[in-house]
């Protein structure tokens, strides 16, 4: 039984510490980028400049999936701007509210079309399935290892860069799942009335297994951008160690 369903439960293990690793990671970064420049607005410009393609990509896919479902659009843009709370927002684009379906769809769109790109880049330029499968099979060593052996890939801090980049940038924000709840509450009654008129057993064989061979396919994706940020974020977190005891200056 749990073999019929192991996709949701390697996609939820997973996506929790991709959401955490990349703040982990991005607030690394922005702390360096203060200690070393001193300025807020220089460190701004940097982490922009450092995740460009894949905010680009990110707000492309936005508007792209936006104007192929006729859904009108407004501003667009791929500078970074501090928001009210005290965030930094890297890019946005302004869409009309339409229908769930619609919203959800624009919404989810920079996951699906990063997904693709880790998927092209991670496993067919660097390699980095060899992590995954080391990694969910608990072989940790062979996993050192795979991180070891990666600089020796052709065109490695290219494709490296750009997994990074856009893995890092491809999470939908909060405005991005505004549909998905809703949606999801919605779908959850249309199965639980499909199941109570008796076609449960139907769902079972025919939609379970295409669902959960989504949700592994998807939890595959993100285990090799977790992968990219582990590989990051441990010799981010000493360097910014280091970097606050030789200036005396530290941000948390």
């Amino acid at each position: 039984m749990f073999s019929s369903f192991d996709g949701l439960f390697w996609f939820v293990v997973v996506v929790l510490p991709l959401v955490f690793l990349q703040r982990l990671l991005h607030r690394e970064l922005q702390a360096i980028f203060l200690i070393i420049t001193r300025s807020p607005a220089l460190t701004i410009g940097l982490f922009s400049i450092l995740f460009f393609p894949g905010v680009f990509l990110h707000e492309l896919s936005h508007f792209a999936v936006a104007k192929l479902l006729g859904v009108r659009t407004g501003g667009f843009s791929i500078f970074p701007q501090a928001t009210p709370e005290g965030r930094l927002q890297l890019g946005y684009v302004e869409t009309t509210r339409t229908d769930l379906a619609r919203d959800a769809l624009i919404g989810a769109a920079p996951l699906v079309t990063g997904g693709l790109f880790v998927a092209y880049a991670g496993i067919y330029h660097l390699q980095l399935l060899a992590l995954w499968d080391a990694f969910s099979s608990g072989q940790l060593d062979l996993f050192w290892h795979s991180i070891a052996a990666l600089p020796q890939v052709p065109d490695f801090p290219v494709w490296f860069y750009l997994t990074f980049a856009v893995s890092s940038t491809m999470l939908p924000s909060d405005s991005d799942r505004h549909a998905w709840l809703p949606l999801g509450l919605l779908v959850g009654v249309l199965v639980a009335l499909a199941t109570l008129a008796g076609a449960g057993p139907w769902m079972l064989t025919h939609l379970a297994p295409f669902l959960n061979d989504f949700l592994r396919a998807a939890a595959i994706l993100l285990g090799l951008s977790a992968a990219v940020h582990v590989i990051l974020v441990l010799p981010m977190i000493p360097i910014h160690r280091l970097l606050a005891q030789f200036t005396g200056v530290d941000i948390r």
